[in-house]
């Protein structure tokens, strides 16, 4: 009875609100039309304004500076993209032209006298013939209102609403990303910005409005005052487009693990119980043969990207040329010029979202080129690809190769000869096209190609640099020219059409097959953390089939280009305090494959291994190649690789005045060169890498699996390779020398000092240190190096903090 009761309760409560509802919508409705008789007529509001037809009509009323929006497809999805039609200039703080920024479906629904953009959850959906339970999941996950505008002229068929505050508006949120990274409090200054009509326009398609908009602050960060004329006003240019989604006769595709792709990932909730609930769709272009039964056919519409015509030559051809190989894997998946890259042509909008983008990117530091996709969420198609390459990295592949052959030799030559340099940085400008231009077209990165010929353009690549057997330095092979053999079977994968009577899945089987059978593998960005890694083959800016040997090789190349170092490295009239810009990367030239060869320390090789696909799911790394990365690991601790010679030394005064825009070394002499610095961060790079948390978790757990290094093993071998290294006998490299032990001591403490280190190699840390006290405390006598450090080592233990001296860092030195 009393359930009953509660049940007839309920049921009178949902009529009740079932009444209250349809009263809402009759007050609303009766408000909307008694609203709509005082409403002006379209034709009336916009008298006198520019009309710019299109898929949304808009008109331009420059009298009042109002950019209003006529819309004829209400309750109609289209697609919302932003992105910078101006940029910042300013790497760290990340906003640039031609970025892409917030991708939304939106629809726009009339409610009484407003109009609301709404944006449904197509993250959560069910593939189900019952609307109910399409329904279920639609009312179960938020969809989001993006904007309201009031309604002020009404046509026959249409609305009108002021949709200049919503252009004028901060919607790429400019405001945020700058105080994210600490860079003053900003904001929009409406009485500075206005719709930028250079770049507005409509078309039948799309609509696509840029605004011009101020931000101010009273405090600006040193980092916009260094781009913008003026820090405390920035006026950045936003774009908005509005494009019609595309027919629906895309046809979906699933990934696999093994074969790297990108695309919407969606919780379906009318798969069955048994079954995954995970979609995870492909996302690539539409590209349809003329001749779907023919092997090789021309595209009904082939995927064309446009190059920014502000390139200068000769890295416009290069960044053409390059973008161009793919071209050879969309003919491995049966298409014929399919792919094509073209210069934009004049006067048209870099922004317009028909055209597919590779944006030359300015900033005042070099940065990160990438690639993004304005994707449709629902299906996984790409709208348009659009690349950002930044220009400075160009110059740091160049100084890279500056700093190993001398090209300014003025005594054999009145101008010299940098060719080399020049070639190198223009073969890694036609990889670095190829690979952000990959990113758009849907492929994410494959750390693993480097081992295995360096078979993809979606690899970090290093240059590699070849030894002669006279002893010279060859760049000649840096980069390889062509499309990898792992990226055409990625475009297979994707692109592919295949006939009508095939099975899908099978196909697309057969092509990871054939990707396991080759050893043309896929190891994606986060199977790589770069720092603390350990897989022995995935690493970034690294060569070779065996990472430990070909560190072996890399320091080979580094002690080469300090015996040639010397003021050939740089132009005749030059200041000679720029050699030091030069000397940076080639100091640290082991720096990236000695991260990659400590992968193989603690590590494991794994595969992206399916159930019954015959692969390895995991191994631990043999011990004997785990100790030999150890050793050859900490050899760069060795005071003959670290001291700089002091004929290099000679060669670096202070930095001249105005010449100092560049990354140099850090140091604690002031103006001059700190040799002793120099090595105080070397070290440090060497010793947090070999002691980083998930590696010593990873030695203590797999060294007691079997024969395989423990924790107290390498623990041990650094403090061999530092505290029991023979003294030498002039004293600019003992001084180094106790630079490297108190460096390694230091981070030992810090290490151990780690809260979120287990228990396990906290124990052994400790136990370290607490012999190494004991021992210094015996070989103290007159020494004031080992008394400061076991009494630090007595401080450390007795009160729990980590040493104050913090050392010294090198810059990021990506080669990028």
């Amino acid at each position: 009875m009393i359930l009953f009761r509660a049940a007839e309760s309920t049921s009178q409560g949902f009529a009740r609100r079932t009444l209250q509802q349809m009263l809402i919508v009759l007050v609303f409705a009766a408000s909307s039309h008694a609203r709509s008789a005082d409403l002006p007529s379209l034709a009336d509001k916009v008298a006198g304004a520019e009309h710019m037809p299109g898929y949304f009509d808009l008109y331009w009323d420059s009298s009042a500076g109002a950019m209003y929006l006529e819309i004829d497809k209400l309750d109609t999805e289209f697609l919302y993209q932003v992105s910078m039609g101006s940029g910042l200039g300013s790497n760290p703080i990340g906003i640039d032209r031609g970025q892409v920024r917030g991708t939304h479906i939106l629809e726009a629904k009339r409610v009484g006298p407003r109009v609301l953009l709404i944006e449904p959850n197509y993250r959560y959906r069910a593939t189900s013939d019952n609307q109910l339970e399409r329904t279920a999941v639609k009312d179960a996950f938020a969809p989001s209102v993006h904007w309201g505008f009031d309604i002020v002229a009404e046509g026959d068929s249409s609305i009108l609403v002021d949709a200049t505050e919503f252009f004028l508006r901060d919607a790429r949120n400019v405001v945020g990303q700058i105080k994210r990274r600490d860079q003053g409090k900003f904001k929009l200054e409406k009485s500075r910005s206005a719709i930028y009509l250079d770049n507005t326009a409509a078309f039948p398609e799309n609509i696509e409005v840029e605004a011009m908009l101020t931000f101010t602050s009273d405090a600006p960060g040193d980092l916009v005052n260094k781009v913008a004329a003026t820090g405390s006003s920035i006026t950045l240019r936003q774009h908005h487009s509005i494009v019609k989604l595309p027919d629906d006769g895309f046809k979906t595709r699933i990934s696999d693990p093994r074969i790297g792709t990108n695309g919407p990932t969606i919780q379906d909730y009318g798969t069955a119980i048994g079954e995954d609930l995970v979609v995870r769709l492909v996302a690539r272009h539409r590209l349809e043969k003329k001749n779907p039964s023919a092997a090789q056919s021309e595209a009904i519409e082939p995927i064309v990207y446009y190059l920014d015509p502000g390139v200068p030559e000769p890295i416009k051809s290069a960044l053409i040329e390059g973008g161009r190989w793919w071209n050879q894997a969309f003919e491995a998946a049966g298409f014929i010029d399919a792919f094509q890259v073209r210069e934009l042509p004049a006067g048209v909008d870099a922004q317009d979202i028909r055209y597919n983008m590779i944006h030359w990117t300015h900033r005042r530091t070099r940065g990160y080129s990438y690639g993004y996709s304005v994707v449709d969420p629902r299906t996984g198609e790409i709208i348009k690809g659009n690349v950002n390459l930044g220009s400075l990295r160009l110059r740091q592949d160049y100084l890279h190769g500056q700093g190993l052959i001398p090209g300014f030799d003025y005594l054999a030559s009145a101008t010299g000869n940098n060719s080399a340099s020049v070639n190198l940085a223009l073969d890694r400008v036609r990889q670095l096209s190829a690979h952000e231009i990959g990113h758009t077209l849907g492929f994410p990165h494959n750390y693993l190609a480097s081992s295995y010929g360096r078979e993809s353009v979606m690899d970090y690549p290093a240059p590699l640099v070849e030894i002669t057997e006279d002893g010279e330095l060859d760049f000649s092979n840096a980069y390889p020219q062509r499309i990898g053999d792992y990226d055409k079977l990625a475009v297979r994968y994707s692109y592919t059409q295949f006939d009508e009577s095939a099975d899908e899945a099978a196909e697309l089987g057969k092509i990871v097959q054939e990707s396991l059978d080759s050893g043309l593998l896929f190891m994606a960005h986060n199977n790589n953390n770069f720092r603390g890694a350990g897989h022995p083959y995935a690493s970034v800016w690294d060569n070779g089939d065996n990472l430990v040997d070909h560190l072996k090789h890399e320091i080979k190349v580094r002690e080469i280009g300090l015996n040639n170092f010397g003021e050939e490295l740089i132009r005749a009239g030059e200041p000679v305090s720029t050699l030091e810009y030069v000397l940076l990367p080639l100091y640290m030239h082991h720096r990236f494959q000695m991260n990659a060869a400590a992968q193989s320390i603690g590590g494991a090789d794994y595969r992206n291994t399916l159930r019954g696909d015959g692969q390895q799911a995991f191994t631990i790394i043999d011990a004997e190649e785990q100790r030999d990365a150890l050793s050859t690991v900490l050899s760069t601790l060795d005071v003959d690789f670290l001291t700089l010679p002091k004929d290099i030394l000679a060669l670096l005064p202070p930095r001249a005045q105005r010449f100092d825009q560049g990354e140099a070394f850090p140091g604690r002499t002031g103006l001059y060169f700190d040799a002793l610095g120099a090595v105080e961060a070397s070290v440090s790079l060497t010793v947090q890498t070999v002691l980083h948390p998930a590696r010593m978790e990873r030695v203590v757990a797999y060294g007691s699996m079997g024969d395989y290094p423990t924790l107290e093993e390498v623990v041990d071998a650094i403090l061999e390779a530092t505290w029991s290294a023979e003294e030498p006998n002039d004293d600019y490299r003992k001084k180094v020398l106790q630079v490297v032990q108190q460096v390694t001591t230091r981070e030992m403490m810090i290490s151990a000092s780690n809260p979120k280190i287990s228990g396990l190699v906290r124990a052994v840390l400790v136990d370290r240190l607490n012999r190494l006290r004991a021992d210094l405390e015996k070989k103290s006598k007159r020494d004031a190096h080992r008394y400061s450090m076991a009494a630090e080592i007595l401080h450390w233990q007795e009160t729990g903090e980590a040493p104050d001296s913090v050392s010294l860092k090198m810059p990021p030195g990506d080669p990028i």
